[in-house]
């Protein structure tokens, strides 16, 4: 197990240390001199110059590499050409924005994928509606499926509000950024409400296609171990069918559908970014919109950093879940 588990943290240090000099190769073609980005086109040579020295941009190419490298690994992921503020301090602004979404949408795909799993698999009254209901919206793009929902819970029904993360003034803005968890360490459960009911329909909007995809995957590795020997002798212990599905039967289909989560949870960051469009909400997704109008490489190439960062962590988590879960998969190496 210990040796999977270096494995697998020596692969993730060597695609983030691939991915790292990828965007430094992008920005070192890009035409944009990032020198008269920050001092602007009227800066006088011997002002362009120095900055340049400054920035170490005449230096060897390996050693503005490594200097790039090493600033990324400590969090220095320059300065913003739009802000004029350190990449690192902006992301810090929008990204608990982004990951209190994220975060609820992974947790409402998580159960439905369960329900829809269980009851397609156990024959529940409904499910063939909820199934209906669920591959509807997954084969919808997110940026409709959010305008839908607007149109029908918010200007329809006024159910829930149009944009925004909060409508109450000066709310908690710590410890950890999130509001319903700030809210409940500040005893301020009108920002808790406020907040889950700012949150509730673009969650469900992120989380219905990898609900269906991970559901999917669960249902077919429960299919495929409902009748197996030791399942079998569970019934004839005398387990109804849903004791058997929890107590038994869960546990070795779970690894395939750990697999599709940590694929599924990488990809919704992509998508949390189009959502946030549609429903206003200030994270990343405005950030990054706001920045790439105006060709804003250091602000772009962190967020690409930082999400590819995360996609390659939660990849890596789960494979060494999926190992703790099945110890074949640590003996066979995956």
């Amino acid at each position: 197990m210990k040796s999977f588990v270096a494995t697998r943290l020596g692969a993730m240090v060597a695609i983030l240390i691939a991915l790292t000099a990828v965007m430094f190769l992008l920005q070192h073609i890009s035409p944009l001199d990032p020198v008269k980005a920050q001092l602007g086109a009227q800066a006088s040579a011997e002002a362009v110059a120095a900055r340049r020295e400054a920035l170490g941009l005449n230096q060897p190419v390996l050693v503005q590499f490594w200097d790039y490298l090493t600033g990324a690994v400590t969090g220095d992921l320059g300065t913003s050409y739009r802000t004029r503020h350190a990449v690192a301090s902006d992301l810090g602004d929008f990204f608990p924005a982004t990951l209190e979404l994220a975060l609820y949408g992974i947790a409402i795909a998580l159960i439905l994928a369960v329900v829809l799993a269980f009851s397609t698999t156990l024959k529940w009254r409904g499910s063939s509606a909820l199934r209906a209901i669920l591959f509807t919206g997954a084969s919808a793009p997110m940026f409709l499926l959010g305008i839908l929902g607007l149109i029908v819970f918010y200007q329809k029904l006024g159910w829930v509000p149009a944009n925004g993360r909060i409508a109450i003034a000066n709310p908690p803005t710590g410890p950890t950024g999130l509001l319903t968890v700030d809210g409940l360490l500040h005893g301020r459960f009108d920002v808790v409400a406020d907040a889950l009911h700012h949150l509730i329909l673009p969650a469900f909007v992120i989380a219905i296609g990898p609900a269906v995809a991970i559901g999917r995957v669960l249902r077919s590795s429960l299919l495929g171990d409902i009748d197996s020997d030791y399942a079998r002798t569970a019934r004839a212990k005398g387990l109804s069918e849903g004791q058997v599905m929890a107590r038994h039967v869960l546990r070795n289909s779970v690894g395939s559908a750990l697999s599709m989560t940590g694929l599924q949870v990488g990809l919704m960051f992509s998508g949390v970014l189009v959502v946030e469009q549609v429903f206003g909400w200030p994270g990343i997704g405005q950030y990054i919109a706001q920045s790439i109008p105006v060709a804003d490489f250091p602000a772009i190439a962190g967020v690409t950093l930082m999400l590819g960062a995360l996609y390659v962590f939660i990849n890596t988590a789960v494979d060494v879940l999926q190992a703790a879960a099945d110890p074949r998969i640590a003996v066979t190496g995956g």
